[in-house]
């Protein structure tokens, strides 16, 4: 089962870029044919980012937890800012308040900072920090699919999500009175 998880986490990740693109184009077009998805994200973008918090710690913690893949300093710094943001949201839920976002995007700014070094790390193999010396853990890349996807990337993709969840939820904000 762990190995179908393994194998399902960085398809899962690539369908949800796909997803984003499509997402993001619409937003773009929100005045013709993007309204009533505009609508729905607006509506329930709380809801969005609560599951897209929860989703990505479970991720983290599957990677570490059960598959025994040791976390790195650049990963616990992710995690600190990704953490509290599924608690935001689940007050911001429970009080209905909108207004979550402007708590949650600074954390996943600093987070997002910090995945986008630990990318370039994977890709171009350079770095100021000795933690990700050949022989550091932050060196070591558990995860590489489809050329491109590693746990960095997947972080990044959450970040986005939720970024993008929070303009969305400005936009709804400006255009109704929920």
């Amino acid at each position: 089962m762990s190995n179908f998880i393994l194998s399902l986490l960085p398809i899962l990740a690539l369908i949800s870029h796909a997803v984003f693109v499509i997402l993001f184009v619409a937003i773009i077009f929100r005045s013709s044919w993007g309204k009533n998805l505009t609508l729905f994200l607006g509506r329930h973008s709380l809801v969005l980012g609560f599951m897209v918090s929860l989703a990505a710690i479970a991720g983290s913690l599957f990677y570490s937890e059960i598959m025994g893949y040791e976390a790195c300093v650049l990963c616990w710094w992710q995690r600190v800012f990704l953490y509290p943001t599924v608690i935001i949201f689940a007050v911001a839920l429970w009080r209905k308040d909108r207004s979550a976002f402007s708590y949650v995007v600074p954390l996943i700014i600093l987070g997002s900072i910090i995945a986008t070094y630990q990318a370039q790390i994977d890709f171009s193999g350079a770095s100021l920090l000795t933690c990700t010396d050949v022989e550091g853990v932050c060196s070591k890349i558990f995860v590489r699919e489809f050329s491109y996807i590693t746990m960095p990337i997947m972080s990044l993709t959450v970040a986005f999500y939720i970024m993008f969840l929070a303009w969305v939820n400005k936009l709804y904000g400006k255009n109704s009175n929920a």
